[in-house]
């Protein structure tokens, strides 16, 4: 089973590595990993998507926690959350099939944000399936490149993950 872990970190150097590591180190696979800062100075993001067991999950998360520099790890797989990913698809572009791409590009609501004689770079934000989807759709032209960004997670609702811990603001929201 794919899972989503977001794990809180100290914003400083080498703690992607250290995570990564303890990935490789025990044989676990990251499917996608995505990092950035946070609302808090000083706290970066991890959003990991891992395929494993429940077992190895609980094993992961406990690694995870022994880590120096990690303040928080939590599952969303089973919260009510938000994931998105992004997408830049180059994709063979003569004059003769603009048309027929744009017209996929309107039907996802993607966009063209690049175009050259014989190529366009298509920007296409989703989840997984409507991500490939397009990309099933754009390979009949040739796809030329494509690169992913890993998927980030936010929970649905007033709950939030911030100052290493979860939180419910409920009312103090605008």
């Amino acid at each position: 089973m794919k899972h989503v872990l977001a794990v809180l970190v100290e914003d400083k150097p080498g703690v992607l590595v250290r995570v990564a590591g303890l990935f490789a180190r025990r044989g676990f696979n990251i499917e996608s990993l995505a990092v950035g800062r946070t609302v808090d100075p000083g706290i970066s993001r991890m959003t990991i998507e891992l395929e494993a067991d429940e077992k190895t999950l609980e094993q992961v998360v406990k690694q995870l926690h022994k880590l120096v520099n990690v303040i928080k790890v939590s599952n969303l797989t089973r919260e009510p959350s938000v994931s998105r990913e992004l997408v830049l698809i180059k994709v063979r572009a003569p004059a003769a099939s603009r048309a027929e791409i744009q017209q996929i590009v309107d039907t996802f609501r993607a966009k063209i944000v690049d175009v050259s004689l014989q190529s366009m770079i298509i920007e296409v934000t989703g989840n997984d399936e409507k991500l490939e989807a397009i990309q099933l759709l754009l390979s009949h032209y040739g796809i030329l490149e494509l690169v992913r960004t890993g998927k980030i997670s936010l929970l649905r609702g007033a709950k939030t993950i911030r100052n290493g811990e979860g939180k419910d603001h409920g009312k103090n929201l605008l």
